[in-house]
């Protein structure tokens, strides 16, 4: 927000007396929130998919929270990273929180017979959206290689979960399933950390946990008039 210091009773005022004067905006980083979303919902889905827990009502059971811890929370961390102008923020949150939401809407349905449960791990409809999210996150995994390693690493396991699980529901083939539950749960591990290097780094004033930030991100002014919204602080480490 800018608010300019004009006398009104002096209308003979160039533009150039003008003293502008800038409002801050500050916030904190939106993917503290948002990955430790997504570190919990994907840490429990994938110890289901992996076998460590599991029943026929496990999902159902686990939905509720995945939908709001892991949909809900992420996809407003998203909406707050736009707020912050980052693009991979918002794109990773935004995407996998509105999943996470849409996840518990269809278990929620399968649960009541309408559509009816697949039967075993072949499933082509929730194959060809992970083939979607898949395709997304790689793309954000390599954006993120100018941001930093932690985050990386987070959206490498994150791409190749999603990447295995689109082809083992698509073949129908239990063991890729399996495996695409154990590469979920490092990431969930590896966002874990992220957002704990995150958090600490804020709360401290400096980096507490490595974050491994790249040589190669792009130099810009914190605060820069004229582009996008004054007052707003890019980024969010």
């Amino acid at each position: 927000m800018i608010n300019e210091d004009v006398d009104a009773t002096s209308p003979s005022l160039s533009r150039d007396d003008v003293q502008p004067r800038v409002f801050l905006q500050p916030i904190a980083a939106p993917s503290i929130l948002g990955l430790y979303g997504l570190a919990g919902a994907t840490f429990m889905v994938a110890a289901q998919m992996a076998h460590w827990l599991g029943s026929s009502d496990t999902m159902l059971l686990l939905v509720p929270f995945a939908a709001i811890f892991g949909g809900l929370a992420q996809f407003l961390a998203g909406m707050w990273a736009y707020k912050a102008r980052d693009g991979v923020a918002t794109a990773v949150h935004g995407v996998w929180g509105a999943f996470w939401m849409a996840f518990g809407i269809l278990a929620l349905l399968l649960a009541n017979g309408k559509p009816p449960m697949p039967a075993g791990p072949l499933f082509p409809e929730l194959g060809y959206w992970f083939i979607v999210l898949a395709a997304i996150t790689w793309v954000c995994t390599a954006a993120a290689t100018a941001e930093n390693k932690a985050l990386v690493t987070v959206l490498v396991f994150l791409a190749a979960g999603s990447t295995t699980s689109a082809i083992g529901l698509l073949l129908g083939t239990e063991d890729l399933v399996i495996l695409s539950g154990y590469l979920f749960l490092v990431c969930a591990i590896a966002s874990w950390y992220t957002a704990s290097a995150l958090m600490l780094s804020e709360a401290f004033g400096r980096e507490v946990w490595s974050l491994g930030k790249s040589t190669y991100s792009k130099q810009m002014a914190p605060i820069a008039l004229g582009t996008g919204e004054p007052g707003v602080i890019r980024g969010q480490a």
